[in-house]
């Protein structure tokens, strides 16, 4: 006698509008930060959407509120938008994120503004 399945659940965690974008290779990184870490300005050529899996990060784009975001909830930066945060919430907890880069041909991940 077989045992009755569980339904599978898909929780919506975010909808992104990125435009007639071309995307040829996605990357996918785990990035961990240390209590307090901050990223500083940057912007990327491509969007990137990230999962906070541990902590909570604060994220900004230049001009905008800072946004919490906690563990178990997605953020979508948009592609060439300065990025003002996106720092560690804790100055005595980890933070960790897996972050998806959907990029178009031979593109950088990141680069780091003044």
């Amino acid at each position: 006698m077989s045992m009755p399945k569980s339904q599978i659940v898909r929780r919506p965690l975010l909808t992104a509008e990125i435009g007639a974008l071309k995307v040829t290779r996605v990357e996918v990184r785990e990035i961990a930060f240390e209590p307090g870490q901050e990223t500083g300005r940057h912007k990327h050529p491509c969007p990137v959407i990230s999962y906070v899996v541990e902590g909570t990060a604060l994220v900004q784009e230049e001009g905008g509120p800072v946004r919490e975001i906690h563990a178990g909830e997605s953020v979508y930066e948009p592609a060439d938008i300065v990025i003002a945060r996106f720092d560690n919430a804790s100055s005595t907890q980890p933070m960790r994120f897996i972050a998806h880069y959907l990029l178009s041909g031979d593109q950088p991940l990141i680069e780091m503004l003044e």
